[in-house]
């Protein structure tokens, strides 16, 4: 398992981008067969999983990754609320030909304890 900065999608094209059923996971597969799992080491006392999808991830899937950004809040964006003593959005900006997809991830804690997202690449 090797960590992995969300910046090094930029020139991969993904064969496919799916999210798990309680939206704690998204795998990424690269066309040359390639896993990258995005999702928060869980420890006691925080949940983070996904909260927002702004576009469709089939815009991400066949065509080669041209931008990926990443940025974080602790003020909730507009239809959003705080739900605990400490609250993190992190916003994943990731574009291809076909458009631009917004991932936003919320963690919540009681402030002692990691909201952040982890990329690990799982196969080579």
């Amino acid at each position: 398992m090797k960590y992995v900065e969300f910046k090094d999608f930029v020139g991969k094209t993904f064969r496919s981008v799916t999210v798990n059923d309680d939206k704690t996971e998204i795998l990424f597969v690269t066309d040359d067969g390639r896993t990258f799992r995005m999702f928060h080491f869980r420890d006691c006392c925080e949940w983070v999983e996904v909260e927002d999808i702004n576009g469709e991830l089939d815009w991400l899937v066949g065509s080669p990754v041209l931008t990926a950004e990443e940025s974080e809040s602790q003020k909730p964006p507009a239809g959003a609320e705080k739900k605990d003593d400490s609250d993190t959005w992190t916003f994943y900006r990731i574009s291809t030909e076909k458009g631009m997809v917004v991932i936003r991830w919320h963690g919540s804690s009681n402030g002692y304890y990691s909201e952040s997202v982890d990329i690990v690449e799982v196969s080579k």
